[in-house]
Order: structure tokens, then C-alpha cells, then sequence
């Protein structure tokens, strides 16, 4: 009974957070809400850790960011924000403050995108969008910012 249980379970959690089908027995439309409201907390923790790659999106980060995580299982708030600029600059649409944002990320860190985040050893020069930005000796600069 209790593998049952874990695996309903695991099935509901996976319709909320993953994009997953709904579950037999659970009535659509509370798990709907409750999967809406999880993207949007979701949403305010990315913001919380890329402020202004939120910021620089202004009126449009909700919707933003909730068509690019929904379906999609989070990978924490630091790597679902990184994803999420990375995906922006991809297209073109990423403002020059996410820009200056990401530029620093990437001078500091490196990220594959599989794996968390480390701190990079070695110096290293960051561009995105028209930003640039250094790292040398744990010290990260912005040293041009974003055209705006």
C-alpha cells in the first residue's frame, strides 16, 4: 500500500512542478490552481536571485518566465534564472540589465547547465548582449555595460 501511495504521490508532484498529466481521482481545477500558484512563487524566487534580469523585464517578467518554466521542473532559483537569461539572450530578447546580469554570472561561474554552478579559478571575460564583464583573482567587475 505504501508504494502505491508513494507513487500517486510522485505523480501529483509531477503534475504541480513538471508539467506531468493529471493524476486519476484529483479534480482538474485545484490542481491547476495549485500549479499556477507554485510557478508564480517559483517566479518570485528567480526574481530574488536575478533581480534585474527581472527588473529589466519589467511588466513582462511574470509572463515570461511563466511560459518558460511551465512544463519544466526547476533546477533551483539560481539555475532556472541562469536558463532562463541564457534562453532570452538565445532569442534576442534579453534586456541589457539581464545582460550586464548574465555577463557577471558567467564571468564568476561556470555553468554548463547540467551541473551547479562553481567559482571559477583562473581569470576570465564575460560578453553578452553588449555587456562585458572580468574576473580576476575572485573579483568580478562590469567593465562595459549593456547599450540601452
Amino acid at each position: 500500500m505504501s508504494g502505491d501511495l508513494a507513487a500517486r504521490q510522485a505523480a501529483l508532484v509531477t503534475a504541480l512542478v513538471a508539467g506531468g498529466p493529471l493524476p486519476p481521482g484529483f479534480a482538474p481545477a485545484p490542481v491547476e490552481a495549485a500549479r499556477r500558484a507554485l510557478l508564480r512563487k517559483r517566479a518570485g524566487d528567480v526574481a530574488r536571485h536575478w533581480p534585474l534580469l527581472a527588473v529589466g523585464l519589467g511588466n513582462d517578467w511574470p509572463a515570461a518566465f511563466l511560459s518558460w518554466a511551465d512544463g519544466r521542473p526547476t533546477n533551483g532559483s539560481l539555475r532556472d534564472g541562469w536558463d532562463l537569461a541564457r534562453e532570452l539572450r538565445d532569442r534576442g530578447a534579453l534586456p541589457p540589465l539581464g545582460a550586464e546580469e548574465l555577463a557577471v554570472r558567467e564571468a564568476a561561474n561556470r555553468y554548463d547547465g547540467r551541473r551547479p554552478p562553481r567559482p571559477r579559478r583562473l581569470p576570465a571575460v564575460a560578453r553578452t548582449g553588449g555587456a562585458v564583464a572580468a574576473q580576476v583573482a575572485g573579483r568580478v567587475r562590469l567593465l562595459r555595460p549593456a547599450p540601452r
